[in-house]
């Protein structure tokens, strides 16, 4: 047979579109020649792949070799492709059963010994295998009992995509051990890989407690709150107040992710630079990108487009300390995907939406110095120093915080005695959460924050009290609509915190308190 056809994916943002590597031999003068838009790291794995082959004393054929990767429009990057164009070479010259590449796809890359590397996107891959191939055999008429798609992937990289339900994983550690199983070789078949016993159990994974807060009670309150409705927080303070160890504990209080949840996570991270670790299944991403990130590290950007951080935090938090050190462009970027969701990356040739469903919490100082406001006097910035650094946050941006507090620094008296300072741990805390969660998902089937103009006033209408006391702070503060509708999101989400139906007046009022901060400067 001189024609072979193999199954891979291409690592493309977490949705691994399908890829077809199609081998060709031909009589002629021997070359070899790879098409379908490959990128220079793909172009390469023609001298991987020969030199893989006769390392491992497999025969290189001597013809002409033509490698097509379909479809033909895709951008194809990496090299995860090194292995399907390998076992293409060896089904097409007769090496190994060509019938065993069928219902299996393939990606690795080789080392010249023949060898397979470590890649990423391993568990996206296997995302996109067990709804593709598992699908087409959902659709089939035929009535034999269905078999598991299987994907073949390097040793080291087949732990994170068996935990893809619905998949067969392979590891192998080489080409020869692949191609003996292939074969058939009864002792040198491969077996299934497992994935690790410890993502069954979530409270195995440690995140930082809040039970290491010393006091901010008000603070506390409002990440609470915050975690509960899935609302944006922006926390200003002095150095040293905690900001930055408050955000770090708000993943411990957000509810445990769901299966989708989790899979459309791992898929994410797994297609990133960093990849994902089995260790971190199930648990909330938390990215804290440096206050130098440019906008396409933050969103999104290249060509192809790849996602940004906000992407890459989606449904977990996205942390931004020192707000007004980001160049104000890249903070500007951040207004879409606040209020949408999700963000589209528009290109030449491509157009990507990429989810962004995540939580911005955010922390600053209050001018340029950090200490304005100190009772010792250790501010040295003028009013107008500090007006202007705090100009550096857009009014759009701000409107999208649901939730603004002061973070105050902590007196010596009260570090000193910091052992009845001490608040709740965040077990408790996450078991008020999930249970106002559970009451939003049951009426509208969606967080507090992710309600339209409609539905706001459908499900957080307060009482009489609340309602006159929301009127005069807006007239007061001279609130945009939208920040009208974020106070009821939150009021609505104190209520729910509270077990109440109807949002009353003293949570319009704790709703009013968290958008004080910048509504009296």
């Amino acid at each position: 047979m001189s024609l072979a056809v193999v199954r891979s994916r291409a690592p493309a943002a977490g949705r691994a579109p399908e890829v077809t590597v199609e081998v060709h031999l031909a009589n002629g003068l021997p070359s070899f020649s790879i098409v379908g838009l490959p990128d220079l790291e793909v172009r390469e794995s023609r001298e991987r792949v020969r030199a893989a082959l006769q390392n491992c004393g497999l025969d290189f054929p001597v013809r002409r070799i033509t490698v097509n990767l379909a479809p033909a429009d895709l951008p194809k990057e990496s090299g995860r492709f090194d292995l399907p164009i390998a076992l293409g070479i060896l089904a097409a010259s007769g090496q190994i059963p060509a019938e065993s590449l069928l219902n299996r796809e393939f990606a690795g890359e080789l080392s010249l010994t023949g060898a397979l590397r470590p890649m990423r996107g391993a568990f996206a891959m296997a995302c996109g295998t067990a709804r593709d191939l598992g699908d087409q055999h959902a659709d089939s008429a035929d009535t034999a009992p269905r078999r598991e798609p299987e994907l073949y992937l390097p040793a080291a990289s087949a732990a994170e995509a068996a935990l893809v339900p619905g998949v067969a994983v392979y590891g192998a550690p080489d080409l020869p051990s692949l191609c003996a199983h292939l074969a058939g070789v009864e002792d040198g078949r491969l077996s299934p890989v497992q994935p690790p016993p410890f993502v069954d159990a979530m409270s195995s994974a440690t995140l930082p407690d809040m039970l290491d807060v010393i006091g901010q009670r008000a603070a506390r309150r409002a990440l609470e709150v915050a975690a509960a409705g899935g609302h944006h927080v922006l926390m200003v303070g002095p150095p040293g107040a905690g900001k930055s160890m408050l955000a770090a504990r708000l993943p411990s209080l957000l509810p445990p992710m769901t299966d989708d949840e989790a899979l459309t996570s791992a898929a994410l991270l797994s297609a990133s630079a960093a990849g994902f670790s089995p260790t971190h299944w199930r648990r909330r991403p938390f990215r804290a990108p440096h206050h130098s990130s440019s906008a396409g590290a933050l969103v999104g950007g290249r060509n192809p487009p790849q996602p940004g951080e906000i992407t890459l935090a989606h449904l977990g938090v996205l942390f931004l300390d020192e707000l007004p050190e980001f160049d104000r462009h890249v903070l500007e970027t951040l207004r879409e995907p606040l209020e949408a969701g999700r963000i589209t990356i528009s290109r030449a040739a491509w157009q990507t939406d990429f989810p962004a469903a995540c939580q911005l919490v955010a922390a600053m100082n209050p001018c340029p110095c950090g200490w304005r406001g100190d009772p010792n006097g250790r501010c040295r910035c003028t009013p107008d120093i500090a007006a202007r650094y705090l100009r550096k946050l857009s009014g759009p941006l701000l409107d999208r915080i649901d939730i603004q507090i002061e973070i105050p620094a902590l007196t010596p008296a009260e570090l000193s005695a910091r052992a009845s300072t001490t608040g709740e741990a965040s077990a408790p805390i996450a078991e008020r959460v999930h249970g106002a969660r559970e009451r939003q998902l049951a009426r509208q089937g969606k967080t507090n924050r992710e309600l339209s103009g409609r539905e706001v006033d459908e499900v957080c209408r307060p009482d009489a009290a609340g309602e006159a006391l929301l009127r005069d702070a807006g007239e007061r503060f001279g609130w945009s609509a939208r920040a009208y509708y974020r106070v009821l999101k939150v009021a609505r989400t104190i209520a729910d915190l509270a077990g109440n139906d109807v949002p009353n007046g003293g949570q319009v009022a704790e709703a009013v308190q968290y958008r004080r901060v910048f509504s009296a400067r």
